[in-house]
């Protein structure tokens, strides 16, 4: 399996999974998740696509594109009382639904801690909407542990 840098070319591989993960989140929180819609327009996409600190991978086998990660990193420094150290957060990660059972999110995790690895940073952070218990399951599996928790209270 090859992961590599999205690029302009895989704008409409990107669309087809943002639809899909945005189907789960309105499906988990149909109050804050628009139906029908996605994270980035295609303006936005192409933009991110350029920005050295937010690299977008793509994961393909045989020239099938089959997953994507989207990163970002986190730079603290003089931050108050927290230490200086670089964090690479995961914005999104998703395997098409037609490839799932595939260990294509092991390798796009595995690929994306490398990467963090390389660079320097400390940690890799991502948050998982409470009610998605296929990707907090997943998580778990690749090791990650509960850092904080956000809580609301709907008014």
């Amino acid at each position: 399996m090859l992961i590599r840098r999205a690029n302009e070319n895989d704008i409409d591989f990107l669309n087809k999974l943002l639809y899909q993960v945005a189907a789960v989140h309105n499906g988990i929180r149909p109050d804050l998740f628009k139906g029908g819609a996605k994270k980035y327009g295609d303006s936005e996409l192409k933009q991110l696509l350029s920005e050295d600190e937010k690299p977008v991978f793509v994961a393909e086998e045989n020239g099938e594109k089959l997953g994507y990660a989207f990163c970002a990193f986190q730079r603290h420094r003089n931050d108050g009382a927290l230490n200086d150290f670089d964090a690479l957060y995961i914005d999104d990660l998703c395997v098409d639904e037609a490839a799932r059972g595939r260990h294509v999110g092991k390798a796009l995790f595995e690929h994306v801690k490398r990467f963090a690895r390389e660079k320097g940073c400390y940690e890799i952070t991502l948050n998982v909407w409470s009610g998605n218990d296929s990707a907090r399951a997943f998580y778990d599996k690749m090791g990650l542990r509960e850092q904080k928790t956000t809580m609301e209270l709907l008014l």
